[in-house]
């Protein structure tokens, strides 16, 4: 994890706490621990842009996700297992348009009982044993959050090409910067943008998704 990734995720982690004291709209999203069966139980959920805009992130405000949750139970702990699969709709960061961002990720938590809520880990939570359940709602958007990518664009040639154009211009870059290829990519959009592209068939079927419909 870089720097960067770093930051998102202990600024994602803070907000959690703030969640939690107001989970009342999220109540869907509470996992029942104390009456689970041993062995692995299942939930499915679909988030949609009512579950984003509840949830006031600032990554995040349109989606479609759907989320699969595996919990394991044993004698002493609860092992969650993510499978996170779906659209969300972020700011390109060349050009400030709306872009849809696939989002694929797994991710894993333990629980435990104890006396007070706290976090072990970025892995392992204690969750007050009078409480008997957890609630889901902002480990899910950040996982989703953090499965963005720090540079995320569109396909080639799909640029608002007003804003690229002026960010080409004004934007300084040094020569050992990284991303100095950026102006380069830019450009080579702006030249085949009337041409024939050759897209990935994956990005065709998400173009077609109506993330204001949910």
């Amino acid at each position: 994890m870089d720097k960067t990734d770093g930051v998102k995720k202990k600024s994602l982690s803070s907000r959690r706490f703030i969640l939690r004291k107001n989970v009342a709209k999220f109540s869907l999203y509470n996992i029942p621990l104390k009456t689970l069966p041993l062995g692995t139980s299942t939930f499915e959920y679909v988030l949609d842009r009512k579950f984003f805009e509840a949830i006031d992130g600032e990554e995040v405000r349109k989606g479609n996700v759907s989320v699969t949750v595996n919990v394991k139970r044993t004698s002493s702990m609860f092992e969650f297992n993510f499978d996170v699969n779906g659209v969300v709709q972020v700011p390109c960061t060349r050009c400030l348009d709306d872009m849809n961002q696939e989002i694929n990720t797994r991710n894993r938590l333990v629980v435990k009982f104890g006396k007070e809520y706290s976090e072990e880990s970025d892995e392992i939570v204690i969750i007050p044993e009078e409480e008997g359940a957890i609630n889901i709602a902002w480990f899910l958007y950040e996982f989703i959050a953090l499965a963005i990518p720090i540079k995320h664009v569109h396909p080639a040639g799909e640029c608002n090409r007003v804003v690229s154009s002026k960010f080409r211009k004004h934007r300084a870059v040094s020569p050992d910067d990284e991303e100095e290829d950026d102006e380069e990519t830019i450009e080579e959009d702006f030249v085949n943008e009337e041409e024939s592209q050759s897209h990935d068939p994956r990005w065709d079927a998400l173009k077609g998704l109506d993330l204001e419909e949910n």
